[in-house]
């Protein structure tokens, strides 16, 4: 019961609202009766294949999830169900979570670099203008 409501907490807290002030649910937890926390279903709203294949992946990397999909429910509706079932003793959540904190960092790296990228693009093109003169 305690496993329970600290698996509620964690999802609760993964949830945000929709803008326009119209409340939301982006991410919902869909567990079937009589399944354990091993295999958990969540459904994503507003989201497509860009961030389902990429969490997938991320979530696949991990050694204790056996198993990782998704599936969009139809082209005219934007939501994807990820579904998650680890062995052992680790909750489903636990890689959901750890999958978008991995994708967040790659994402955070990859903006870095184009970043810089660009300051190194700009700061080259301003030194041959400068030499011209």
């Amino acid at each position: 019961m305690e496993e329970d409501q600290e698996l509620e907490r964690k999802i609760s807290g993964l949830k945000t609202s929709m803008t326009e002030g119209e409340r939301k649910t982006a991410l919902e937890m869909v567990q079937a009766t009589g399944t354990d926390r091993h295999c958990v279903t969540f459904v994503l709203h507003e989201e497509d294949h860009t961030l389902g294949n990429s969490l997938h992946y991320m979530i696949m990397k991990n050694p204790e999830v056996e198993f990782c999909g998704y599936t969009t429910t139809h082209p005219s509706e934007s939501k994807i169900n990820l579904r998650i079932q680890t062995r052992g003793t680790l909750p489903g959540v636990e890689p959901f979570q750890r999958g978008l904190n991995e994708l967040m960092n790659v994402c955070q790296h990859v903006l870095h670099k184009f970043e810089a990228s660009i300051k190194d693009y700009k700061d080259q093109k301003a030194s041959r203008n400068e030499s011209t003169f």
